[in-house]
């Protein structure tokens, strides 16, 4: 299949909002710019839904001027980027509160909503909030995707035609954006991105947050793209910017509000002792990040450790992905401890079962590779179902108990 002439993809999260508008009166889809929030809501339009957008300047100013007379125009509506008009959700809360039928009001925004301490808490109580975040490979490929029911049973499928050498770096240096998607070269991609971003800063942050300083916040992406899988240290990152540690929190957070960057927690285990618990800072598309480190696919085949933070960026990327599907409550962190041990990921299920993704770019694996993932299944025994380092191979090769190499392309098998 060509990604690059792909014109559309079917998102796994569409059946989350259909069976979202049966079930409650507010559904909100977030997600970053770019990635076809607009396209998915509109496939849901019918003869009794309206779609408007805020990216309308008339619209935009009609809710502005009276946001209660523009809802009661409609019985059922699609509003899209209502992050624009903030004023409109008091409206929507104030019409549900006397009109709760379930899918009334269809939401997109390109800013997490739920971080905006002014959402009304009516609405946060009435309302489901659906994830859409740049398209996993299994989008990308028509394909189904069960690694995480799978790995929670202890069990992966082994791909048919994994992707490996310079396929998979092709693959990861592209990322999930649909834009990216249609760019095959990489300086087209670039050219994107330096658009993308200018668009984001100059458009979406005045709308999502109070940022007083706006100028530092390209600046702190590039500082954050050059630490990207690292533990978060505020105050290094902030001292290359002459900014303080607060000021450096307060604007990454904004990032990630943003869709731009994600924060992986530290796991801990109260019979773990000497335990890192600094959180890690990833970016959220491979593809982006690869773009403003400006690393081509000759030179990221040459530098393996950038190589490194973008393939664990791309795996962080299609766990989130499929965490946002799932029916189950899952959670994402990261394992560290004082002798560097690590685990990239864990995910970890609401009965505590736990699953454990190391990230490996090399063809080959080791019994070293594994001491994070051992560490961590003698603390938790049984609910460890499924210890795997990811790999550039084509074989799954088991290493003990619970515990397999596995090709990358298993995420998306």
């Amino acid at each position: 299949m060509d990604r690059s002439n792909s014109q559309f993809f079917d998102r796994f999260a569409a059946s989350l909002v259909t069976d979202a508008l049966s079930a409650v009166p507010v559904i909100v889809v977030v997600g970053p710019r770019g990635v076809g929030k607009t396209t998915l809501v509109r496939t849901l339009d019918g003869k009794d839904r309206k779609y408007v957008s805020l990216d309308d300047e008339a619209d935009l100013e009609a809710t502005r001027y009276d946001p209660m007379g523009f809802v009661r125009r409609f019985d059922r509506v699609t509003i899209d980027e209502v992050e624009r008009a903030p004023d409109l959700l008091r409206a929507i809360e104030q019409s549900v509160d006397s009109d709760p039928r379930p899918g009334r009001f269809l939401l997109t925004a390109s800013a997490n909503l739920l971080s905006q301490n002014d959402l009304p808490p009516g609405l946060a109580s009435r309302s489901e909030v659906v994830t859409l975040l740049p398209l996993s490979q299994a989008e990308i490929d028509r394909q189904e995707q069960s690694f995480l029911k799978n790995a929670f049973t202890g069990n992966l499928i082994e791909p048919r035609n994994p992707l490996i050498g310079n396929e998979l770096l092709q693959t990861v240096l592209t990322g999930g954006y649909p834009e990216m998607l249609r760019r095959p070269n990489f300086r087209r991609r670039q050219s994107w991105t330096r658009d993308y971003l200018k668009g984001v800063f100059q458009r979406d942050v005045p709308e999502a947050a109070a940022v007083q300083k706006t100028h530092e916040l390209p600046r702190l992406l590039q500082v954050l793209a050059l630490h990207s899988g690292q533990l978060t240290n505020f105050a290094q990152i902030g001292a290359q910017l002459g900014i303080d540690d607060k000021t450096t929190q307060k604007y990454t957070a904004v990032l990630e509000q943003l869709f731009l960057v994600h924060r992986v927690p530290a796991w801990f285990q109260s019979r773990l002792n000497r335990l890192v618990k600094t959180p890690r800072l990833h970016f959220l598309d491979s593809g982006l990040l690869a773009a403003m480190l400006g690393l081509a696919p000759e030179k990221a085949a040459e530098n393996r450790p950038a190589f490194a933070a973008l393939l664990q960026t791309f795996v962080l990327a299609e766990i989130l992905n499929q965490i946002t599907w799932s029916d189950d409550i899952l959670t994402l962190h990261h394992y560290r401890d004082k002798d560097r041990d690590e685990v990239n990921f864990l995910v970890e299920h609401e009965d505590g079962a736990l699953v454990g993704i190391h990230v490996k770019p090399g063809a080959t694996v080791y019994a070293p590779d594994f001491k994070g993932l051992q560490k961590v299944q003698n603390a938790c025994g049984e609910h460890l179902k499924l210890g795997v380092v990811l790999y550039d191979g084509t074989r799954t090769v088991p290493f003990g108990d619970r515990l397999l190499a596995a090709p990358i392309s298993c995420l998306w098998s």
